[in-house]
């Protein structure tokens, strides 16, 4: 078992990446129970106190607090405390992975400038802008969260001409109608406008100023949908 000098240098890593405004603190803080529906930019806004960065610490390695796993390596030649982690390394490795959701990169020419894009025309948050000047960002609105990289020529912008309908990213909402319209008042592009598809859902697409396609989607059932679309 590592040491707690370990664990310590552990917890101060992740202070030194908030800091650094790392995007993957995020998913370290959706461990804890109290913060399982953060986002990632709520993340990198708030405190991250030593403290805290140790419970995160002591919940990756499978303790419910610091205090829990310091008194665990204190005593890990135990054999209590050697059979609880035997124990709690088969429960991890026989239980099912959960996977957390994905996230879209998009290739882009200017990150800023496709940032405020997906703010001022999509209602989006800039989540950070990394680089100076930035060559890779984050804009997120909900629970939707798109990241953007820079690229000297989108390799997609040709390819998406020829092909059509060719989408770099989905996205599910609640209300597709009430978002188009919204959209629609800020000047959004649309390759294609509210469309019923056969498969049980209305979309729509709109395109980025790098050529990037984007679909918003609200599924429906199939049977017993409302007749009034």
């Amino acid at each position: 078992m590592p040491s707690i000098e370990t664990y310590r240098k552990r917890a101060k890593q992740l202070v030194r990446w908030h800091r650094e405004r790392n995007y993957s603190i995020g998913a370290k803080l959706r461990l804890l129970p109290r913060y399982a529906q953060i986002t990632d930019a709520a993340a990198l806004a708030m405190q991250l106190p030593l403290t805290l960065a140790q419970e995160i610490v002591a919940v990756e390695a499978g303790f419910g607090n610091w205090n829990g796993l310091k008194a665990s390596t204190a005593s890990s030649s135990g054999s209590a405390a050697i059979a609880a982690q035997d124990e709690s390394a088969q429960n991890r490795s026989t239980a099912p992975q959960e996977l957390s959701a994905a996230v879209p990169i998009l290739f882009v020419r200017n990150v800023t400038a496709a940032a405020q894009f997906y703010r001022d025309k999509l209602g989006f948050h800039i989540d950070f802008l990394h680089g100076q000047p930035p060559f890779y960002g984050s804009v997120s609105r909900d629970l939707a969260c798109l990241h953007l990289r820079f690229v000297h020529e989108p390799n997609f912008t040709a390819l998406a001409a020829r092909e059509g309908s060719l989408i770099l990213a989905g996205i599910e909402v609640t209300d597709v109608k009430a978002l188009f319209e919204e959209f629609e008042a800020r000047g959004a592009e649309f390759p294609q406008r509210l469309a019923r598809q056969i498969w049980g859902g209305i979309d729509f697409h709109v395109r980025d100023p790098d050529g990037n396609v984007i679909s918003f989607v609200q599924y429906l059932p199939v049977a017993g949908t409302d007749s009034k679309e």
